[in-house]
């Protein structure tokens, strides 16, 4: 809309937040929350306490996530997330356009709360509601194409045509890095229940960044990481924070294989590939071979080592062998709802979508 629209994507894990036109978030922060015992309410009901954003060090196994599998659940938070956004990001002492992203499956209820909270308690003077899979398709410039998006509390496929998303083709799962971040934490924590929720959650998630990878072959990788010697450039050695260190199993390192086999970890639900696959197989068949020509992949959980070439090798030569396969990769992927959200805040064909609080008060 204009050069001041503020962007936010705001996930189940994360919340990112800038200005549109950059090519990446100014605010990246956990979508956490905490409420702490004040003067009129020191114990430990939930009546009234201080909302605060975060984790407080002080009151560390207060927190919540306001967003659970894409569904907000605590809008008292949103509101002041989103309070906090406008703040950063205002220029001087106004208030600028801000376009919001939003699921796929959302509510209209929720829809209904978004306008109320931007527009009456915040008083935006203009918003723009965007699908988060569309903005993911044209943060890579394309119009044809499926999306493949893994981020913290969802994962999700959408294929697209034209620039039009074929709705019998979304695939929701409700699986993503949440759970592999709750395998951690349980496997690793399982004989020690000393350990703070906080040090549980940091642990496990500096696990998943620095140690965990998808493997090509699952039997074969475990063989490998097994016969590992000790003091080997590879090792199964973890070092926590605090010095001391931890033994990784194989199944540990590889969690993110719950993507392609959830069977394994007991889950029941399909593979990723095979909602893939299942997604593609529901569009008209002259139209596969070009949608598949343009499999997109963001998301935090597709910046695991081997997660793409794994997706890649799965449709290419299990599922689909016949077909042209082309794993699209960006080195943003991990915020690319938010980048091709800041591209559609400045084009003119998105004009008549945008509503203004002139437009809510008289509606």
């Amino acid at each position: 809309m204009t050069e001041s629209t503020i962007v936010i994507d705001h996930g189940s894990g994360f919340l990112k937040a800038g200005m549109s036109g950059w090519n990446k978030p100014h605010t990246v922060c956990p979508n956490i929350v905490n409420y702490r015992p004040c003067r009129e309410n020191p114990g430990p009901s939930s009546a009234r306490r201080v909302l605060g954003l975060g984790i407080d060090i002080y009151h560390p196994d207060t927190f919540s996530y306001p967003i659970q599998r894409g569904r907000i659940l605590n809008w008292e938070a949103m509101e002041r997330m989103w309070s906090f956004v406008l703040e950063t990001h205002k220029k001087e002492h106004e208030v600028s356009p801000v376009l919001f992203t939003e699921p796929p499956l959302r509510k209209p209820g929720d829809r209904r709360k978004t306008l109320e909270i931007m527009f009456e308690s915040l008083c935006v003077p203009a918003l723009l509601l965007a699908d988060e899979l569309e903005m993911s398709l044209y943060a890579t410039g394309l119009l044809t194409g499926v999306v493949v998006d893994s981020g913290y509390g969802l994962t999700r496929v959408q294929p697209y045509y034209l620039g039009r998303p074929l709705q019998n083709g979304l695939k929701v799962l409700e699986f993503a890095g949440q759970d592999v971040s709750a395998y951690l934490k349980k496997s690793l924590f399982q004989d020690d229940s000393s350990a703070s929720q906080m040090f549980r959650l940091h642990t496990a998630d500096t696990v998943q960044m620095e140690q965990c990878y998808v493997p090509q072959d699952l039997g074969q990788e475990i063989d490998i990481l097994q016969s590992l010697p000790a003091g080997s450039a590879v090792e199964n050695t973890y070092h926590l924070p605090d010095g001391t260190t931890m033994d990784l199993t194989p199944m540990q390192r590889l969690a993110p294989e719950m993507f392609f086999s959830p069977e394994v970890f007991d889950l029941q639900v399909p593979s990723l590939s095979q909602a893939l696959v299942d997604s593609i197989k529901t569009c008209e068949a002259s139209l596969q071979p070009l949608i598949l020509s343009h499999v997109i992949a963001c998301g935090g959980n597709t910046m695991y080592p081997g997660f793409c070439t794994r997706l890649f090798e799965e449709l290419a030569i299990k599922h689909l062998s016949s077909a042209k396969t082309m794993v699209r990769l960006g080195s943003t992927r991990k915020f690319s709802v938010w980048v091709g959200a800041s591209v559609v805040a400045h084009l003119s064909t998105y004009k008549s979508q945008w509503i203004t609080k002139l437009e809510y008060d008289e509606g």
